[in-house]
């Protein structure tokens, strides 16, 4: 499943978690040009994607592996850390947030 932040304003939350990324008040979390999240430790660096997509009640987040493929603990990794940096640094911009240990449409699979 995609992390799934419900929100009533997701644009705003997204350009929230950008602009903190930017100050350096999150440290652990990049974006590219393409506006794809990465965990920026070295350890997890690059071994996954998350795309943000704004829809109308929540900001969608979908995984996307590399070409060699996701593992598990990657899968699992990005999407508990992911959620955790939501908890700790905006949380008066969702309600509610959502993951499940198997991919949905639009997610690489882990093996």
């Amino acid at each position: 499943m995609s992390i799934r932040a419900f929100s009533d304003d997701p644009a705003s939350l997204l350009a929230r978690i950008k602009a903190l990324i930017k100050s350096g008040h999150i440290e652990t979390w990049e974006y590219d040009s393409d506006g794809d999240f990465t965990h920026s430790p070295t350890q997890w660096k690059n071994k996954a994607w998350l795309r943000p997509e704004v829809q109308d009640d929540k900001l969608r987040l979908t995984i996307m592996g590399t070409q060699a493929g996701l593992s598990r603990e990657v899968y699992a990794v990005y999407h508990g850390r992911f959620i955790e940096m939501l908890i700790a640094h905006v949380p008066g911009k969702f309600t509610t947030v959502s993951a499940s240990p198997n991919a949905a449409a639009g997610d690489t699979a882990p093996s």
